[in-house]
Formats: structure tokens, sequence, C-alpha cells
């Protein structure tokens, strides 16, 4: 995937299409790669091993990313990304419909220099957000007050 930060840098983060033992498909996210020197030079690629390999992963489904759009700007490029990975792989193989970002695996040359983060979790501005409504609310309430007194 092409324009992934990490640590003030862009880079790509390197998908590979796995298969288990009872003949399931799946991309993994295995991580942040930064790009090559120049534009024209490729990034350094981890070895993929072509043994039996175990994987600990976080189960990511494809609609797991924010929804909506910025103004007139579409997000459909967020929407079925497996079966657009699918396509640019040039695969025929059926996959799941779902990713992992790769938290391990037991070959440790496939570990990645700058593993997937995990999204972080915080309440945001949300109670700020119920204050201000309610500071509203109570003016409006003050306000109609202050009308019928007048009257």
């Amino acid at each position: 995937l092409r324009n992934r930060y990490s640590e003030g840098k862009y880079g790509f983060d390197l998908l590979t299409l796995f298969h288990d033992q009872s003949g399931k498909s799946y991309w993994i996210d295995r991580g942040w790669i930064a790009p090559g020197a120049t534009a024209t030079d490729p990034p350094q690629l981890p070895r993929t091993s072509v043994t039996t390999v175990s994987i600990v992963g976080r189960l990511r489904l494809e609609n797991s990313l924010p929804q909506g759009s910025f103004f007139a700007v579409s997000n459909e490029g967020s929407k079925k990304l497996i079966s657009k990975w699918n396509a640019q792989s040039n695969t025929t193989v059926k996959t799941e419909k779902y990713y992992l970002d790769l938290i391990s695996v037991s070959d440790a040359t496939m570990n990645p220099k700058a593993p997937v983060v995990l999204p972080e979790l915080t309440d945001g501005p949300h109670m700020a957000y119920a204050l201000q409504w309610l500071f509203f609310a109570g003016l409006v309430i003050y306000g109609r007050f202050l009308l019928r007194r007048t009257r």
C-alpha cells in the first residue's frame, strides 16, 4: 500500500498473500517499509519464507476503516480493499473477506522493521461537545425565561 506514514516519513505497507494448511488464503499486512533512495529505486522488501510458518496477527475487516467522506472527497478507495488487492496482484485465488495485521511470525527474518501499530483508542473530544450542547441548551432555556419575564 502506497503513501503510508510512519515516524515522520512516507513509505509503504507490505501486503503478502499467505495460504494456510486448510487451503484458505489471507492477505497479511506485514508492516511499514521505507521507500527506495530515489523515486525510481524500488523499496527493499524483507524476505518472504516459502516454508511453513506460524503467524500471530490482528484480524481486520475491510469495513473497519473510517467510513464517510470529507466534504466532497469520496472515500470509495477504502471500500472493497480485498477485492482491489486481489485485482492488483492478478491473483485468481479466492481470499477471505478479512485481512491480518502481522504481530509476530515464527521466521524472524519475515518480521518487518516497523510493525503495524495498534490503532489508538481514545474518547476524543466527545465530552467537550456534550458540554457545549448542554451549555447551549441552558442558554436557550435561560433566553426563553428572560423573554417571558419581560412580557
